[in-house]
C-alpha cells in the first residue's frame, strides 16, 4: 500500500471496485476538485488493467485510489482483501502507486443523492458507481486539503 505524505504531483485516479463495474473518478492537477468518468464495465482482470493502464496514461495520473470496502466496526472483510489484491495488480501492471480509501457509506450516500435528485431507477443504478468513485476522491482530497493548512 501507498501511504503518501507529500503533495501528489498529477491527477488522482479514484476507483470504485465492484465485481461487475468500476466507478470512476479524476482530479483536477491541483488535486482540487473530482470529476466522475464513464463507469467501466469489466471484462476480466487482464482487460481491466489493460484500460485503466491506458486511462491512466490519457489523464497523466500518478496516483490509483481505491476504495477500501470496510464494515461499519473498522474491520476489514473479504471485499477488502479483494480490493487490496486488485490494488497490488494494478501497481505492477502500470508502475503507479496505489493508495486506499474507506469508502464506508459512500455507496448509501451516492444512493441517497440520486434519489432526491429525482433521476429513474434505472438511470440511478448507473449511475451510483460513479458517483461513489467521485465521493471517495472528494474525501480524500479534502483530507490533504485539511492536513496542508494544518501543517501551516
Amino acid at each position: 500500500m501507498y501511504r503518501h505524505n507529500r503533495t501528489i504531483s498529477g491527477r488522482i485516479l479514484a476507483l470504485d471496485l465492484g465485481k461487475r463495474r468500476i466507478g470512476l473518478a479524476i482530479s483536477d492537477e491541483l488535486g482540487i476538485t473530482a470529476q466522475g468518468l464513464e463507469t467501466l464495465q469489466r471484462v476480466n482482470l487482464r482487460q481491466d488493467l489493460g484500460a485503466l493502464a491506458r486511462l491512466a496514461a490519457e489523464r497523466e495520473v500518478a496516483l490509483f485510489l481505491l476504495g477500501k470496502p470496510l464494515h461499519m466496526s473498522g474491520r476489514e472483510g473479504r471485499q477488502t482483501e479483494f480490493v487490496r489484491e486488485f490494488g497490488e495488480r494494478l501497481n505492477r501492471h502500470t508502475g503507479l502507486p496505489v493508495d486506499y480509501w474507506d469508502e464506508r457509506l459512500t455507496t448509501v450516500e451516492a444512493g441517497r443523492v440520486l434519489r432526491e435528485s429525482g433521476i429513474s431507477i434505472r438511470k440511478r443504478a448507473q449511475a451510483v458507481d460513479r458517483l461513489s468513485a467521485v465521493l471517495i476522491l472528494e474525501s480524500y482530497l479534502d483530507s490533504l486539503s485539511n492536513r496542508g493548512s494544518a501543517a501551516e
